[in-house]
């Protein structure tokens, strides 16, 4: 196809796609399906090699949060079933954080539900980070907790955080219809206060919401624009007492095009498959492997994500390997911006105020659903992990 062989060409480039070619990806048929995997993968291949990276979450605290997200489990009015807890501590943070990163995790992600963090929470956060980077040599840390007030972002850089994750979530044209408590501005204001402070920006999406093809353009050209070092492609769980619990909009080959289109339209962005792929992927998540150069491993925030080990297997199994701790994720040219605390960055990522980035536990011996069926049988709440007696899954 003239559109894939153009689009590798820009990848390779890092040369921006069109507005219509990145619609054309995500309108090719499914028996083009595989071509447009294979050219996405050379795009891939060619930044990031055959390496996987793998992140990890700690919940600090869960639920009672006081915006309004339909997309959440954790959102103001959630009749979700999930668990509920205030800021656990530091050690225990500590713990949960070190599960993941004996199972190969090299980033670990800070998450708390909530509007933003007060200074006493900043301080809570920054005690959690000294605690993980005391214990452990060379681990990379993510804060997301919502929006920052001045001054906030550069205490968390100085308590040692490398990057800092707001998702922009949908396009801004679309935004007033998802939450209503806090506006598109808000969530760019917050990661041009993190990147101003030498944060790395994570900033992404979250599909499924029942956007149009020209929204998640839309929101990836934002993204493009914006110009943050990760993007994570979350893929909505319609997790039950929330808003958008009937959206089942997603199959396994409309996600591949999506991952495939943030790929051309961000060729040399650490791409992060996030919540949802077990549910939306499901056997198709080694494809995906090919378009993403990162995933979270084990559990999510307020869900359950499909075994540590399974994780491990399935990127051996596709013909990948975990990217180390003494290997640098980003290429040569944005590893060197990073290094100099993000100043030659175009301007900044956005983000997330919450999140139900979730992921499902896979299992069950039914028969195969009808396509397009509701898969809820894949979405397990998280019983397990921080905020409970149980062991982590990692």
């Amino acid at each position: 196809m003239d559109l894939l062989n153009t689009l590798v060409d820009k990848g390779l480039r890092r040369e921006l796609p069109t507005r219509e070619e990145a619609l054309a990806v995500l309108a090719t048929s499914d028996d083009d399906l595989l071509d447009v995997v294979a050219a996405a993968g050379k795009v891939r291949r060619h930044w990031f090699g055959r390496r996987v990276k793998l992140n990890y979450l700690v919940n600090l605290k869960s639920g009672l949060c006081p915006e309004d997200c339909s997309y959440c489990s954790q959102r103001l009015g959630s009749k979700a079933d999930i668990l509920k807890y205030t800021w656990i501590k530091p050690d225990e943070a500590s713990q949960a954080a070190a599960a993941g990163l004996a199972g190969g995790a090299k980033r670990v992600c800070l998450v708390a539900s909530g509007r933003g963090p007060t200074d006493r929470d900043v301080d809570r956060v920054s005690q959690t980070i000294k605690a993980i980077k005391d214990q452990n040599e060379g681990v990379e840390v993510c804060a997301c907790l919502g929006l920052l007030s001045e001054g906030q972002a550069e205490r968390l850089r100085e308590a040692g955080a490398d990057a800092y994750n707001h998702n922009l979530n949908t396009s801004e044209a679309t935004y007033g219809d998802i939450t209503s408590t806090h506006t598109y501005a808000d969530r760019v204001d917050t990661v041009q206060k993190a990147h101003s402070a030498g944060l790395s920006a994570c900033s992404g999406l979250i599909a499924g919401m029942g956007e149009t093809d020209e929204d998640l353009v839309d929101v990836v050209f934002s993204l493009r624009e914006l110009d943050p070092d990760s993007v994570p492609v979350n893929f909505l769980i319609p997790m039950e007492g929330t808003p958008l619990s009937q959206e089942w909009n997603l199959t396994p080959q409309r996600c591949l095009r999506i991952l495939a289109m943030v790929r051309f339209v961000c060729p040399d962005v650490e791409v992060r498959i996030a919540g949802g792929r077990e549910v939306h992927l499901r056997t198709m998540q080694p494809l995906a492997l090919h378009l993403a150069n990162s995933i979270f491993l084990g559990d999510y925030l307020t869900s359950e994500g499909q075994a540590g080990k399974t994780d491990l297997e399935l990127i051996a199994d596709a013909g990948f390997e975990v990217e180390g701790a003494d290997q640098v994720t980003l290429p040569e040219h944005r590893a060197d911006a990073v290094a100099g605390g993000c100043g030659s960055h175009e301007s900044a990522g956005c983000g997330s105020v919450c999140g139900s980035h979730e992921g499902a536990d896979v299992c069950g011996t039914a028969a195969a659903p009808a396509v397009n069926e509701p898969r809820t049988d894949l979405v397990a709440v998280r019983r397990r992990g921080a905020g409970t007696d149980l062991a982590p899954n990692a």
